[in-house]
């Protein structure tokens, strides 16, 4: 299934799953209330809920509750996370990222998988603009895949961690990397430089929609990113040097991880301007368009502004 928040025409934000593709069930209004208006509170007995979807099913167009794709507007599907925590979880990245900075690979890399936390209370969706940080000069797009997760749980072991993942969507972690760069040399960070947004999106696809892809220690999904067209980015999910189930154990050693939390996978080799060169692509600028695209998980697209002074 794929997880969707939305507005309607009035303005009421409601939460869901697509249809076919071009329909969006409103799973509050579609079960008179028995499901939650929004996917934090499905998420919190999200087994529960689900159960009822099950019970509710088969659904079909000019059903009570279910609305045409193109009388809706997407959100962000998990508008306010109960936190968001993002690895570093792609090898290639973090190399190449090193290299052209004139830095050699650390081996404490290899022996932990390591987060920061970001601003989970900066979270947009596909179609929203991107408003560029008036002291930015080199604003990047970084091209990752995040999970939700779906369970409470502490010290999960990898071998358990599965079954806490709810589903998977599309990441864009911007960055300012000057701003980023220069708090860094402070020993701590980043966190001024990935302050001012995070975008998620289009829906959340449950894991068992992913089963078939699984490869290595991810699924074999192709990850793309576009700026205006042009394509810059290409990776592969399955290159990931820690899983996401790692992750999860790294995240929850002494501390409970709680439905609705999110974690991201850091940047797929290639996937942003800092590791690709500015030979290859400028910082971006307002009026630029990216678009990043991942196989069965959808495209999200944004555009950046400038921020009015």
């Amino acid at each position: 299934m794929k997880f969707v928040t939305f507005e309607k025409k009035d303005g009421t934000i409601r939460a869901g799953w697509l249809l076919n593709q071009d329909h969006v069930v409103d799973m509050y209004e579609l079960s008179e209330g028995m499901l939650p208006s929004n996917l934090i509170d499905f998420l919190e007995n999200s087994d529960a809920h689900l159960e009822i979807v099950a019970s509710l099913s088969p659904f079909t167009k000019g059903q009570k509750g279910v609305y045409p794709l193109s009388e809706l507007r997407l959100k962000a599907p998990l508008p306010v996370p109960r936190s968001f925590r993002d690895f570093y979880a792609f090898e290639q990245h973090v190399k190449t990222a090193r290299e052209n900075r004139g830095l050699e690979m650390i081996p404490e890399w290899y022996e932990i998988p390591v987060f920061y936390f970001s601003n989970h209370l900066a979270i947009t969706g596909p179609g929203e603009e991107i408003i560029k940080p008036v002291n930015c000069n080199w604003l990047d797009y970084e091209l990752e895949i995040a999970c939700i997760i779906g369970k409470e749980g502490r010290n999960i072991s990898a071998d358990e961690a599965e079954e806490y993942i709810f589903g998977y969507c599309i990441l864009n972690d911007w960055s300012a990397r000057d701003l980023q760069r220069k708090e860094m040399k402070v020993g701590l960070g980043p966190a001024k430089g990935k302050d001012f947004s995070t975008s998620i999106g289009p829906w959340i696809v449950t894991k068992d929609e992913l089963e078939r892809f699984k490869l290595g220690k991810g699924f074999n999904l192709s990850m793309k990113a576009r700026v205006n067209g042009v394509l810059l980015s290409e990776g592969n999910m399955k290159d990931l040097y820690y899983s996401f189930t790692e992750m999860i154990e790294r995240a929850s050693a002494g501390v409970t991880l709680y439905p609705g939390e999110m974690i991201g996978s850091g940047t797929v080799g290639t996937g942003c301007i800092l590791e690709l060169g500015e030979k290859v692509h400028r910082w971006l600028m307002p009026d630029d368009q990216v678009e990043l695209e991942i196989d069965h998980l959808g495209v999200l697209k944004n555009e950046i502004i400038a921020e009015e002074r």
